[in-house]
């Protein structure tokens, strides 16, 4: 009998083995659930008090030098306590658990041991957040889920973009209306040209203007000119559009101060004008000078256009998505003071620290740490930061150059006319041609 119960044991494991594998690979959320979950959960008590002591997350009940009258007793120093934790709770992508403080303690030294816990408890990565005094909120993600980044179900609203999957596994959403305007930085192949494309086929169905601003002769954002109801290509012509724009912000401003509303969100729905997103590619081209009179004079134009857009659309529905290879303070002050108005922040692989800084520095500095280690086989990967000021890491759906211009095909139909861009970008033309 012996034999033959091994027999059965070796097949009983090796079923257990197929069907882990094959749970594992269909429904990995249900697979942590039942097997990686206990494991690590396991794992995380088991190993707590040892973490926090070689981290100098643990403190002496009593120091180990005392006074007796006008002595200085030395001794032993007493075992180091660790902070009490909570049991872990499972996530669909981890676990948490609650730290609860020593008097004295402070989330600084928790947060730079979050490395360290990543590695004692052999899961992707950990994130340590301070939701109220005397207390810390430890989130382990047991793997990477912007590897295979799906699409989470959200219900769709206006001027609202679902890009792709945040590093918590939850849904990534840019929204116009609760983060009016946004800053998009990455180097080449980082996914910064994937997101426009994203935003472009997530905008296509929904009754908003789109209009594009694309000083590289319209190579990115011309591909999808079937619905964007302008298009620059030049800074010339960006200047003609942002100036259109701002009369446009204008007459929208005695719209609203006529009917006593403080936007154009308050209005009736038939009353309402059709929202504006400007999607600006390369930012730096609008600021760059080349010495001469005419495109220094250019180049404060765009900069004066773009600020006034970004100060006082919001309420006016016209919202700002600008995106570039590299933002610094060397393109000049105009570029700093834009920033401060743009407060949706994404953040790709960059060339060079500045950039980082640039775009995620004065919100949050842990982010820039974070967005430097975005590695370029990580394409779509980035730093974003939205409403609350808080950072997460995130990934775009990929979307395909392809797959946008025949979804901004499909819904050309409804771009709407905006015939004063229109006219500003032919009078344009028409002065060239007449100077020519």
């Amino acid at each position: 009998m012996g034999p033959v119960i091994l027999a059965f044991l070796l097949a009983v494991l090796a079923w257990v083995i197929v069907a882990g594998a094959h749970l594992r690979q269909r429904h990995p959320v249900w697979f942590w659930y039942l097997t990686g979950f206990p494991l690590t959960a396991l794992r995380v008590v088991r190993t707590w008090r040892k973490v926090a002591i070689l981290n100098d997350l643990a403190v002496s009940p009593r120091p180990s030098r005392g006074l007796l009258g006008d002595l200085v007793v030395k001794g032993d120093a007493l075992r180091p306590v660790a902070p009490r934790i909570s049991f872990p709770r499972a996530t669909r992508t981890g676990l948490s658990l609650v730290v609860r403080l020593h008097p004295g303690q402070t989330p600084a030294p928790f947060i730079k041991a979050a490395d360290a816990l990543a590695h004692a408890w052999r899961v992707h990565a950990v994130r340590v957040t301070s939701p109220e005094r005397g207390l810390v909120l430890v989130a382990a993600t047991a793997r990477d889920p912007l590897l295979h980044p799906g699409l989470a179900t959200v219900s769709p609203t206006l001027l609202s973009a679902l890009m792709g999957i945040c590093e918590g596994g939850g849904a990534w959403v840019m929204d116009l209306r609760k983060v009016p305007h946004w800053l998009v930085v990455g180097a080449t192949q980082s996914g910064k040209s994937t997101l426009l494309a994203r935003l472009v086929v997530q905008f296509a169905p929904q009754p908003v203007a789109l209009v594009g601003i694309d000083c590289k002769g319209g190579m990115e954002l011309g591909l999808f000119s079937r619905r964007l109801s302008a298009l620059a290509t030049s800074r010339r012509e960006a200047v003609a559009v942002l100036h259109a724009l701002v009369i446009r912000m204008r007459r929208r401003m005695e719209v609203c101060r006529t009917e006593n509303v403080r936007s154009i969100w308050e209005l009736p729905d038939k009353f309402r004008p059709v929202p504006i997103v400007v999607l600006v590619d390369e930012l730096a081209e609008l600021y760059l000078s080349d010495g001469t009179r005419d495109s220094k004079t250019e180049a404060e134009k765009c900069s004066t256009l773009l600020l006034r857009i970004a100060q006082l659309g919001a309420a006016l529905g016209i919202h700002l998505v600008v995106a570039g290879q590299r933002v610094g303070s060397d393109l000049g002050p105009g570029v700093t003071s834009l920033r401060a108005q743009l407060a949706g922040r994404i953040c790709h692989r960059v060339n060079d620290p500045a950039t980082a800084e640039m775009a995620l520095g004065d919100l949050n500095k842990d982010a820039v740490a974070v967005a430097q280690s975005i590695t370029p086989d990580e394409k779509g990967v980035a730093v974003c930061i939205g409403t609350d000021g808080g950072w997460d890491r995130a990934r775009s759906h990929l979307t395909t150059v392809e797959e946008a211009r025949k979804i901004a095909a499909t819904y050309g139909h409804l771009t709407p006319e905006l015939l004063d861009l229109c006219q500003s970008l032919y009078d344009l033309e028409v002065g060239r041609d007449g100077s020519q």
